[in-house]
């Protein structure tokens, strides 16, 4: 199993050729005009046009004109932008005529910005603001490793995971080990038993994040149009009562954006996607295209 950060040209090579066959099956909440925002991590910051404005590491992007005398025209025409944005945001933004676009990489001595990471806004246009939990296998594996060196309380995150030996194991140098994605993946299920056991929910879904998961409530009736006070309620109920680790930010937060599905964590090099059960096999699930490549080649090298 190949565990590591995808290159450049891995990146573009899934978003130009793997990504769009994609597109069909992203859960119909997840439209051009739906979610309010679209959003693009770099691994390196790229300069925009304002001058003396400093570079973007994440730049957002708006679906639809929220405030028609100001942003007319800086939004995405239709999906098939969209995907152009994430395949190469600097030649495909929608801010092209403002002084807040990308800076044409033809006017600079660096390459092409690439997506490190593509998220879409949990707030949308059409219905109500979606209810998401994000677990994360970091954060498992330090409260794991607190544990452990629970009579060290002066040492930073990096120190406790160091010394519990979590860098260490499988996947070295990751903040987490394999063991600690298999229990956020099962706390996934159980966040989302909750909802529908707890919360009365029929429209869930858990989704694989490359490094955790992320569990969504779906339902938009009455009942389940959560307002900022009853998510903070949520938060307590899972944190406190049921202990279960989640970033409670992103539940309570209305402007958060999560990973879009189906797109690259690009820090592991595995695809973001739905998944059916606690039992699902991050170390062999499906995975792009180039890592089956490298396998290959491997393979040709060892016989």
């Amino acid at each position: 199993m190949t565990w590591r950060e995808a290159t450049r040209d891995e990146i573009h090579q899934f978003y130009t050729q793997e990504f769009p066959n994609w597109i069909d099956e992203l859960p119909s909440f997840i439209s051009s005009d739906g979610p309010k925002e679209y959003a693009i991590a770099f691994r390196d910051s790229h300069p925009i046009k304002k001058d003396e404005a400093p570079a973007r590491e994440f730049i957002r992007r708006g679906t639809r004109d929220e405030y028609e005398s100001r942003r007319r025209g800086k939004n995405f025409k239709s999906f098939d932008h969209i995907v152009n944005f994430i395949q190469r945001p600097a030649r495909h933004d929608p801010f092209e005529n403002s002084d807040y676009a990308l800076v044409d990489p033809d006017l600079l001595d660096k390459p092409d910005p690439l997506p490190a990471g593509v998220y879409y806004s949990l707030d949308h246009w059409e219905r109500s603001w979606i209810i998401l939990v994000d677990i994360d296998a970091k954060d498992i594996a330090l409260e794991r490793g607190r544990r452990l060196v629970s009579n060290d309380s002066e040492l930073s995150d990096e120190e406790i995971r160091s010394k519990a030996g979590i860098l260490d194991a499988a996947p070295e140098g990751y903040p987490y080990a394999f063991e600690d994605i298999e229990q956020a993946l099962e706390y996934g299920f159980t966040v989302r038993d909750i909802f529908e056991d707890d919360f009365d929910a029929e429209e869930t879904m858990v989704v694989y994040s490359g490094q955790g998961c992320h569990v969504y409530l779906l339902d938009d009736d009455r009942d389940h149009q959560y307002d900022t006070k009853s998510r903070e309620v949520l938060v307590d109920y899972l944190t406190k009562r049921r202990e279960i680790p989640i970033d409670s930010v992103v539940t309570a937060d209305r402007k958060r954006v999560a990973r879009l599905p189906y797109t690259l964590h690009t820090d592991v090099s595995r695809i973001v996607q739905p998944i059916e059960s606690p039992t699902f096999d991050f170390r062999r699930a499906p995975t792009p295209e180039f890592l089956s490549d490298c396998s290959e080649r491997s393979m040709e090298v060892s016989e």
